[in-house]
């Protein structure tokens, strides 16, 4: 996080699903004498708040918020292509874009293994947090954000993947059910409620937004609880919570629209009014920013400073309506002069490249590592909430109250000019609801929702077919559990349909 330490003490999770080479030393149990960990957790509060502060890192990490993580949630979409050059498939993001992945493809693999690694962090704090002596504030709050991060890890999981291992404790190497835990799936519904249960929690221990200090701004806060509540209600079509969740966070006056949609993903906006919750890019020594992140993004070929993976569709292109601001602060163009004066070779080797991961190399912090910039990722945000808002509005019937909030997107993606994207005036709940899924996709471009949105839309199919992708009905809905894993489980989870 920018303001607090990277620490991954008691970091490595004990069971059989993670792909790293963690250690597994605090499994260990220590000779007669030796402090235990809730022995020197407890003598220092700072220590404690180092059990939060591992999770937080741990999504720095390569495996991941980077690579695979764009590839799995961004590049199979309609709203991306591969990218980067003919010849270099990201060693399976061409698989990815042409869903012809398998289960030995590496990014699922990834996305698993940095996942599990994170709850793992998630486990330690919280079985640890609660015998701690330590001001009862700080421990509740502490216990609110780790419940957070386990949410938003399983969150990742349970729509990738369906079912998964559930692991809420750190393993006990002698408990032969803590063991199996990890090597069987749990059901989807089972996941889902370990999730409500966790922000369910957060929500009553966090505080807003504006009851932090400075120094711990970007942590977790009730808001940012909410607000994934509410999305992991919505994939649920519990439209009824989305509803007073979002109204909760509407009306409680700790967030708006910044003015201009462009200068969202600068760093100068980061954590800034429209800010729910962002993965905080400065960090300390060795990692200053999310591991390859933007660098995988940036534009290829002459002047340009990137690998040119994950690159605007032209089907994107298409979907924005004239004079809607939003396309220059998603798209990077061939021979367009950027916000901070970058000219953008007309000879760059794609057409358009993610603006929403663009580091300003004059105007923005980067001491010269593009592996590891500062800038922040934006997770949730308020032009979000707007739309859950509105989309479970129109499904409760309340279309006036739908309209309220899908307009108040697009007056601000006018920038001002009068004339442009008029407001949308339907009550009819079938056309209501294509105008909100039409607004989240231009809206929420390259925010790794899109190919989820389809999938949950139930039109996935229907979309994809139409641009000639192979997506199979009754497969693709859902990623195929990692062949890796299954080997290290001895052949005991078992596969999703039609892998």
């Amino acid at each position: 996080m920018k303001t607090l330490q990277k620490i991954a003490t008691y970091a490595c999770f004990g069971g059989l699903m993670v792909a790293g080479g963690c250690s597994k030393t605090f499994l260990d149990v220590p000779p007669q004498g030796q402090q235990t960990p809730t022995d020197f957790f407890s003598s220092n509060a700072d220590a404690a708040t180092s059990l939060v502060n591992a999770i937080y890192s741990k999504m720095l990490d390569w495996n991941f918020h980077s690579f695979s993580w764009n590839g799995v949630t961004s590049i199979i979409s309609d709203d991306a292509d591969k990218g980067s050059s003919p010849g270099d498939t990201g060693t399976d993001k061409d698989q990815l874009d042409n869903f012809t992945f398998t289960p030995s493809s590496l990014s699922f693999n990834e996305l698993w293994g940095g996942h599990y690694e994170a709850i793992a962090r998630a486990n330690q704090a919280l079985d640890n947090l609660p015998a701690l002596s330590i001001n009862d504030t700080l421990k509740n709050r502490l216990i609110g954000e780790a419940s957070f991060l386990r949410a938003y890890c399983y969150f990742n999981l349970v729509r990738s993947f369906g079912g998964v291992p559930l692991i809420t404790k750190v393993a006990d190497p002698t408990n032969q059910t803590d063991i199996q835990n990890g090597r069987v799936r749990a059901t989807s519904a089972q996941v889902y409620a370990l999730i409500e249960s966790d922000l369910t929690k957060a929500v009553a221990n966090l505080p807003e937004k504006s009851q932090y200090n400075s120094a711990d701004l970007g942590r977790a806060t009730k808001g940012a609880a909410k607000a994934l509540l509410a999305k992991v209600s919505m994939y649920e079509k519990k439209w009824n919570v989305v509803l007073q969740l979002t109204d909760e966070i509407i009306a409680s006056g700790q967030y708006s629209l910044m003015p201009n949609y462009g200068e969202l993903w600068r760093e100068s906006s980061e954590n800034g009014v429209e800010s729910i919750f962002e993965i905080q890019g400065r960090g300390v020594t060795p990692n200053k920013g999310v591991q390859g992140y933007f660098e995988s993004q940036g534009a290829r070929g002459e002047n340009g400073w990137g690998w040119g993976f994950n690159t605007p569709s032209e089907d994107l292109v298409k979907a924005y309506e004239t004079g809607d601001t939003r396309i220059d602060g998603t798209i990077i163009r061939r021979g367009m002069t950027l916000w901070d004066g970058r000219v953008i070779s007309a000879n760059a080797e794609n057409p358009y490249y993610n603006m929403k991961a663009y580091v300003s190399f004059t105007r923005e912090t980067n001491n010269g590592n593009t592996w590891e910039t500062s800038k922040n990722i934006r997770v949730l945000r308020y032009g979000d909430v707007l739309l859950m808002n509105a989309e479970a509005a129109n499904e409760s019937g309340q279309a006036t109250k739908a309209l309220t909030s899908l307009n108040l997107v697009r007056a601000r993606a006018r920038g001002g000019v009068s004339g442009v994207l008029a407001n949308v005036t339907t009550t009819v709940q079938a056309d209501l609801r294509q105008a909100i899924w039409r607004e989240r996709r231009v809206e929420m471009a390259f925010e790794h929702d899109r190919y989820f949105d389809l999938i949950r839309q139930g039109r996935a199919a229907a979309v994809f077919q139409a641009l000639g992708k192979n997506f199979v009905t009754g497969k693709h809905e859902l990623f195929p559990i990692p062949q890796p894993q299954i080997q290290l489980s001895g052949g005991q989870l078992t596969q999703n349909p039609g892998y």
